[in-house]
C-alpha cells in the first residue's frame, strides 16, 4: 500500500518510476536518504539479506548460495536450516561440466533454468558463478570454476550471466580474484606476474564485465599485493570500477572485510558475513558493528572521510535493487519444473567425456576393423551386471561446502541403470543387476570426515570382488565427492591419486572381468594407474539432479558423447607446471610470524602465463588425456583450413565431415600462436571454439574470425595490451594436442 501511495504522490518520485532511465531513479533515491539509511544498504541485515530503505519503499537484496542451484533456506541470523518444505529446488551439473560442453547454448539454458528457481524463491542475487582458473588439480573448490583456460571460462560464462540477469536475478562473479587454493585462503598472499595476472586471472572477469554486464562481483578471501582483495583498492577501484568503467557493486565474501577505513576506501560496496560466520558468537554484536555499519558513519559524520565516497558505494547498491529487487520485469519463475529437469539433463548428457573406449573382451581375434568398442552399452546383452562404487548410490549434490543442495530427487547412477535394464523395449531377458558398494567414504562433516575402519574397508572390497566372479559387466562408479579435502570449500585435496583404496579395487575388479566401465565423478583431474586394464572410461563432474539419467544416456548410446576437458588431465601430479618450482608456487610458505595485515603465508604463481595445458606444451610433456580432448561413438574428419584477411582481421574457415554411422557433435577448437614462439610466449593459446552437429556422411564448415585483439599480449613494461606485428600461425584441431589443420598468416 505505501509503495502504491508514494506513486500517486504530487512530488514526483522518480526512484519508483520503473519507465525512468536507471541513472535518474539512482539520483532521485539518493537524494531522498539520510546518512543512517545510506549505511543501512551497505552491509547485511542478516545473513543473505542486505537492507533496503522501508521509509522510501526500496527493498532489500535477497541473496544466497548458488551457482548449480539455490541454497535451502537458512534462519534469519544463524547458519541452521530454517526447516522449511518448500525450498527443494533442481540441483545443476557443476560449472566444470557446464565448461566440458563447450556450448554456448546450453550455458544460457543454465543461466536462464537456474536463475528462474532463484527468482521463484525471492532471490535477487544469485552468489555465483565462478570463473577462478584450476591452476592445481588439488584446488577442492575447482568444481564451481571453469576449468584452466580464461577463454574457455569467459565465453561460457557470458551467455550464463547474460541469461539470469535478463530474468531479473543478478550473477555475484566470484571470486575476484586469485582464489585459486582453499589452503590458507583466508591468509595467503598471491604474487604473480602483470602478464599472468592479465591474460589468464583477470581476463574472464573482464569479459564478463565488458561482455555480460555482470550487476555484482564478490571479492575474495586471499590478498593480493599485500591487501585483502575484498578491500583493495588496487584492484576494486583502479583496474575494475575505473580502468573498466564498471557501475555494479562489490559484494564481500562472508568475512572477508577486515577494516573500516580500508573497506571504505578499497572498493567494498556490500559487506557480507563479518563475525556472523557460524564460528564466532555473535552475542551483542549486531549487524550495525560491521566495518561498514557504524564505524563507516562515524568517519563519514566526523569528516574524517567525504560524502562521495559514502555516496558512490550507495549509487552502485541502488542500481543492483533497481535491476532486480525493484526491476517489474523481473520474472516469476519456476521450481523444480520439467523444464529445469530437462535442461539438467541436456547439460549433463553434453558435459560427460568419453575418455577411452577399446574393444570388449572376446574380439581380440577379430581383425581390428571390426572389432566393437565396450560402449554405448547394449545392457540386454549382459546376464548379470555388478554395478560396484559408492558414487553409484551417493548423492553428489550434498556436501561441498556453500554450494550443498537440497533437492527434490536425485537419480541415482544405480537407479536409472536399473531403469534402462528393465526397459520393456528390449527383446532380451532383463539382465540381473547386482550392487556392492566397494569402499566408503566416509560421513562429511565441517572440515572434517568421519573415516572409515580399515575393517569395513576390506569387508566392502571382499564382498565386491567376490561378486565380480560371477558378473557379465562391471560398471565401477567412483571417482571424487563433496567430502573435506575430496571437492569441497575450505579444503584442498591431499593426494593427486584417488582416495579410499579405489586404484587397487579398480585392478583388481578388471583382472577378474576385462569387461569393465569405469565412471568417474569428480571437479578435478586424477592418476590412473588402472587406465591399461580397462577397455573405458567416463568422466562425469557433478550432474546433478538427474546424475544417472544422463549417464545412462550416454552409457547406453541414446546420446552420442560429445564433451571435451576443459582442463588437462597429467600423467603424474609432478608434471603440473608449476610444481618444479616447490612448494613456493603451492600451497605457499608460512611466514615466521603473521603480518600487521593478516598475512600468513604467500604463493607465487611461477609458472607465468604457463598455466595448464601451455606449461606442458613448454615443458614438452604428455599430458594423459590433453585439453580440449574428448571421443565419440562416432568419428570426424578434418579438410584442409582455408584463411584470408578480412577489414577486420583474418577469416579462417575449415571443414569437418562426420564419417561414422551415427550422428554427433564436433568441438573445433581455434588456437593461435607466433610461428616462431618466443622463449615467453606460449606455443599456442585457445581464442576461440564452435560446437558442430553433424549426421553421418555430412560435412559442415567451421568459420572463424581471428581479430587483432586475439593477438594481443600484456607489455609489463608500459602496463597496456599491445599487438606485436609479426608471423603467425591459426592452430585448428580436436583438443589441444590433436591439430588437425594449419593456416599462417602475418600481423603488420
Amino acid at each position: 500500500m505505501f509503495l502504491i501511495a508514494a506513486m500517486t504522490t504530487t512530488n514526483a518520485q522518480v526512484y519508483l518510476d520503473p519507465q525512468a532511465p536507471l541513472e535518474q531513479r539512482v539520483e532521485d533515491a539518493l537524494s531522498r536518504m539520510t546518512t543512517h539509511e545510506k549505511i543501512k544498504v551497505l552491509h547485511a541485515q542478516s545473513k543473505f539479506t542486505s537492507a533496503g530503505v522501508p521509509r522510501l519503499g526500496i527493498r532489500q537484496l535477497n541473496m544466497d548460495d548458488g551457482p548449480h542451484g539455490v541454497r535451502e533456506e537458512l534462519e534469519w541470523n544463524s547458519w541452521k536450516a530454517a526447516g522449511w518444505t518448500n525450498d527443494y529446488i533442481v540441483a545443476f551439473p557443476s560449472l566444470t561440466c557446464l565448461a566440458a560442453t563447450w556450448n554456448r547454448d546450453l550455458s544460457a539454458l543454465y543461466g536462464n533454468a537456474v536463475s528462474e528457481e532463484f527468482a521463484y524463491r525471492g532471490k535477487d542475487i544469485m552468489l555465483g558463478p565462478g570463473v577462478n582458473i584450476q591452476r592445481t588439480p588439488m584446488n577442492g573448490r575447482a568444481f564451481e570454476y571453469m576449468g584452466e583456460d580464461p577463454v574457455l571460462a569467459a565465453e561460457m560464462v557470458v551467455p550464463y550471466i547474460k541469461a539470469a540477469q535478463r530474468n531479473g536475478v543478478a550473477c555475484c562473479l566470484k571470486h575476484f580474484v586469485l582464489n585459486d587454493q582453499e589452503i590458507d585462503r583466508f591468509s595467503v598472499d598471491v604474487t604473480v606476474s602483470e602478464r599472468a595476472m592479465r591474460e589468464i586471472y583477470l581476463y574472464p572477469f573482464w569479459k564478463a564485465v565488458t561482455d555480460a554486464n555482470v550487476y555484482t562481483i564478490m571479492g575474495s578471501y586471499n590478498y593480493w599485493h599485500g591487501a585483502h582483495c575484498c578491500q583493495n583498492g588496487e584492484l576494486l577501484n583502479g583496474i575494475l570500477k575505473q580502468e573498466w568503467d564498471w557501475d555494479g557493486a562489490v559484494v564481500s565474501d562472508w568475512g572477508g572485510v577486515t577494516n573500516t577505513l580500508q573497506a571504505a576506501t578499497g572498493g567494498m560496496d556490500i559487506e557480507m558475513g563479518t563475525g556472523t560466520d557460524g564460528k564466532i558468537k555473535e552475542s551483542e554484536f549486531t549487524y550495525d558493528d560491521y566495518y561498514l555499519g557504524n564505524a563507516f558513519e562515524k568517519l563519514i559524520e566526523d569528516g574524517r572521510l567525504p560524502v562521495s565516497v559514502l555516496d558512490e558505494k550507495v549509487r552502485r547498491v541502488l542500481r543492483v535493487i533497481f535491476r532486480t529487487a525493484m526491476n517489474p520485469r523481473k520474472v516469476i519463475g519456476s521450481q523444480c519444473s520439467e523444464a529445469h529437469y530437462d535442461a539438467c539433463r541436456q547439460i549433463g548428457e553434453e558435459g560427460i567425456v568419453l575418455l577411452k573406449n577399446q574393444p570388449a573382451a572376446g574380439t581380440a581375434k577379430k581383425k581390428a576393423k571390426d572389432a566393437r568398442s565396450i560402449l554405448p552399452l547394449d545392457l540386454s546383452q549382459y546376464g548379470r551386471i555388478l554395478v560396484v562404487g559408492e558414487n553409484a548410490t551417493r548423492s553428489l549434490t550434498q556436501g561441498g561446502g556453500s554450494s550443498e543442495l537440497k533437492t527434490l530427487k536425485d537419480v541415482s547412477p544405480l537407479e536409472a541403470i536399473r531403469n534402462a535394464a528393465a526397459s520393456p523395449t528390449t527383446h532380451h531377458p532383463s539382465p540381473i543387476i547386482d550392487y556392492a558398494q566397494g569402499y566408503a567414504s566416509g560421513r562429511a562433516l565441517y572440515n572434517k570426515v568421519d573415516k572409515v575402519t580399515a575393517e569395513e574397508q576390506a569387508r566392502l572390497k571382499a564382498e565386491a570382488l567376490e561378486k565380480a566372479k560371477t558378473a557379465d559387466l562391471i560398471i565401477f562408479v567412483g571417482g571424487l565427492n563433496k567430502n573435506h579435502r575430496q571437492d569441497c570449500e575450505n579444503g584442498d585435496r591431499e593426494s593427486y591419486s584417488l582416495s579410499f583404496g579405489q586404484d587397487e579395487l579398480i585392478s583388481q575388479l578388471a583382472a577378474i572381468q576385462k569387461n569393465i566401465v569405469v565412471v568417474m565423478f569428480g571437479g578435478n583431474p586424477y592418476a590412473m594407474p588402472w587406465l591399461q586394464q580397462v577397455p573405458a572410461l567416463l568422466h562425469c563432474w557433478y550432474l546433478g539432479s538427474e546424475a544417472g539419467t544422463s549417464l545412462v544416456s550416454v552409457l547406453t548410446g541414446k546420446t552420442c558423447p560429445s564433451g571435451k576437458l576443459p582442463v588437462t588431465f597429467a600423467r603424474r601430479y609432478e608434471d603440473y607446471p608449476y610444481v618444479k618450482y616447490g612448494a613456493e608456487a603451492y600451497p605457499g610458505v608460512k611466514l615466521p610470524t603473521v603480518s600487521e595485515a593478516g598475512i600468513a603465508s604467500k604463493v607465487d604463481y611461477r609458472e607465468g602465463v604457463f598455466v595448464g595445458y601451455r606449461g606442458f606444451e613448454k615443458n614438452n610433456t604428455a599430458a594423459l588425456f590433453p585439453f580440449g580432448f574428448g571421443l565419440s561413438y562416432t568419428s570426424f574428419s578434418y579438410g584442409k583450413p582455408a584463411i584470408s584477411r578480412t577489414a577486420d582481421g583474418w577469416a579462417v574457415a575449415i571443414d569437418v565431415t562426420n564419417t561414422g554411422s551415427r550422428e554427433g557433435k564436433e568441438i573445433v577448437q581455434l588456437y593461435l600462436g607466433e610461428q616462431k614462439p618466443a622463449e615467453q610466449n606460449p606455443i599456442k593459446q585457445l581464442k576461440d571454439f564452435v560446437k558442430l552437429q553433424l549426421k553421418p556422411g555430412e560435412t559442415r564448415t567451421a568459420s572463424f574470425l581471428i581479430s587483432r585483439s586475439m593477438l594481443q599480449t600484456w607489455d609489463e613494461q608500459t602496463h597496456a595490451w599491445v599487438t606485436p606485428a609479426g608471423k603467425y600461425r591459426a592452430y585448428i584441431g580436436a583438443s589441444s594436442a590433436d591439430i588437425r589443420g594449419k593456416a599462417d598468416f602475418v600481423a603488420d
